[in-house]
């Protein structure tokens, strides 16, 4: 079995930069294991795979190189890039089906827009482990899908040091997020999850479903300009629109080929 593979520097206008994602799109879904498999093989943050229903339609899934996600946004925009480039160039936009229900991303010139699930955290016990982790006490911890820890200003952020293997205790949620006020954008974060395979991400679309309605309602503003403070680091336009928000970025192809299975 052959299976085209592509791999796309995401949140990024230019290769090197951003999240780095393979997609793998499929005729027919083989078993988990073999999705797995690949993924551990990609060694990626995220491999995403998807299988066409109809036009501009798609079942789609996401794997570490550990464990499946409910949720990647990198993944995503990376997807509905080559769906774009390679796969039917005459859509402007495209539908997901997902483990977090529908997904869709709309294309406007070089910018991709993801319309996802808004996930509005609540307060949280901040437990000494966090602080110990991280290697600074945090202002406010809150909860969703990602535990949300928040900090007083951008060089905490930039700076900080996290010890993962403490940060491994935490096992209650997907990923650990940090995030303060930006000093040229409205916020910035990092993201962490070794627990899925993840030391650190890059840049991460889903903890933005939570960021985004955080800061929109500190900053009192539904339109919001981010970066995610990665080695590669990567930049965010964000909307929140309620229940859902719109998390926008470019994408860049970095390599085409195929695996042999």
């Amino acid at each position: 079995m052959n299976i085209p593979f592509y791999q796309v520097d995401a949140f990024s206008s230019k290769i090197f930069g951003g999240n780095p994602a393979a997609v793998c799109p499929l005729e027919s879904w083989p078993a988990d294991k073999i999705l797995q498999d690949i993924a551990a093989e990609n060694n990626l943050s995220e491999t995403a795979f998807l299988v066409q229903r109809s036009k501009g339609r798609y079942q789609l899934r996401w794997f570490t190189p550990t464990v499946e996600v409910d949720l990647c946004g990198h993944a995503t925009l990376a997807s509905a890039f080559v769906i774009f480039s390679f796969i039917d160039r005459s859509l402007s936009s495209v539908d997901f089906e997902t483990a977090s229900g529908p997904l869709s991303v709309a294309k406007s010139g070089e910018l991709l827009s993801l319309n996802f699930p808004a996930r509005k955290p609540a307060p949280a016990e901040a437990s000494p482990i966090l602080s110990q982790a991280l290697g600074t006490e945090p202002l406010e911890v809150l909860k969703a899908r990602d535990l949300l820890a928040v900090f007083k200003d951008e060089s905490t952020i930039r700076n900080m040091i996290p010890d993962f293997d403490k940060l491994k205790q935490i096992r209650d949620v997907l990923g650990i997020i940090v995030t303060a006020r930006g000093e040229k954008s409205d916020f910035v974060s990092r993201f962490f999850a070794p627990n899925a395979g993840i030391p650190e991400d890059p840049v991460t679309g889903s903890s933005h479903c939570t960021l985004i309605p955080y800061w929109s309602d500190r900053l009192n503003k539904n339109h919001l300009h981010a970066f995610q403070l990665s080695k590669r680091g990567g930049e965010l336009f964000c909307e929140n629109a309620g229940d859902r928000v719109r998390i926008s970025g470019n994408a860049a192809l970095y390599a085409k080929g195929e695996l042999y299975l």
